[in-house]
């Protein structure tokens, strides 16, 4: 070799070395964060996940990447998200129940971290709570067991409560479940109920145009179009004059009344345990789906006030935040 050749040829290499050095620097762990909803509306439950992988060594842009993408609660873009994240080979996918089950058509290979779920194993998310197997993991929220307890807090501030109406998605195989749970037990407090069938926002105000007269309380199942309209919803049960009971404090926002269920800033938390993990190896299946820990009861005195309704102070006492 002369030495033209040779410098050359080291030029050359000496060129691709930086090159090939960022491109081992770009490659991080990645996770893709499919949000069911909006951005704001997830804010505190992503800043709490982020917060917890922080803690166990996992800095985003440094050493894990996040991909977020948002859905805003239509069923439809969970499949075309997933089928994004399976092409940029993300090493985990963080959703929540029902865009966990699209993720799952898209990938079998890739692990799927449910943050929250109603009945993982109902919707056929998971074989069994204790071993879940396939490739997905996450927490379950219960929600369907919280359904009576939410309806007897309604019956508290309500004791002349006779019909409720349920407000679900009927697109949603988690709120579908929830809307039967409360049927029932409506049913075995002896209540009537209006059950207001909703599958895109634009279904909302119409849906709130066939209430009966003699409606006295509305009950909100959770789902991502729940989530993404929330507010919506609350405004206009306000204008009816009916006290909201929800699952999540998250809910309560322009004129929600009572909420009732697991912590959901708590279980986006404890996902950022079960990605750690597999991040570091582990297999999605071997990890049991848990249950909530943290139960939150909160209870929006200004709705309160404006509807004219008395909080018993036992009902105020045992709740863990009074908005005022």
């Amino acid at each position: 070799m002369n030495r033209r050749e040779f410098i050359t040829l080291f030029g050359g290499a000496a060129a691709a070395w930086p090159l090939a050095a960022r491109a081992q620097q770009a490659r991080l762990p990645t996770i893709g964060l499919l949000g069911a909803a909006t951005s704001a509306n997830w804010s505190q439950w992503t800043a709490a996940f982020v917060q917890r992988l922080r803690e166990l060594g996992w800095i985003e842009g440094r050493t894990v990447a996040i991909e977020y993408r948002w859905a805003e609660g239509r069923n439809e873009r969970y499949a075309e998200i997933a089928a994004e994240f399976v092409r940029l080979k993300v090493d985990v996918i963080v959703t929540v129940g029902s865009a966990a089950i699209a993720a799952r058509q898209e990938t079998s290979t890739i692990p799927i971290v449910f943050a929250l779920a109603g009945d993982p194993v109902g919707q056929g998310m998971v074989t069994s709570l204790a071993r879940p197997g396939g490739n997905l993991t996450g927490l379950s929220i219960q929600s369907v067991d919280l359904a009576g307890k939410r309806i007897e807090l309604l019956r508290e501030v309500l004791p002349g409560l006779r019909r409720l109406a349920i407000i679900g998605n009927i697109g949603s195989s988690s709120s579908v479940l929830e809307i039967a749970e409360a049927q029932a037990a409506a049913h075995r407090l002896r209540l009537d109920v209006d059950v207001l069938e909703i599958r895109r926002a634009e279904d909302i105000a119409p849906a709130f145009r066939t209430l009966k007269g003699d409606v006295q309380a509305l009950y909100v199942c959770p789902d991502p179009l729940v989530n993404a309209t929330h507010a919506r919803i609350n405004t206009l049960a306000l204008g009816a004059r009916l006290p909201t009971i929800h699952p999540f404090r998250d809910y309560l926002g322009a004129g929600g009344f009572v909420s009732y269920g697991a912590s959901n800033v708590d279980l986006f938390r404890r996902a950022g345990d079960y990605v750690d993990k597999i991040l570091r190896g582990a297999k999605p299946g071997d990890f049991p789906v848990e249950q909530p820990t943290k139960f939150e009861l909160v209870v929006n005195l200004i709705t309160a006030q404006a509807l004219g309704l008395d909080v018993p102070a036992a009902l105020l006492a045992r709740a863990d935040e009074v908005i005022e």
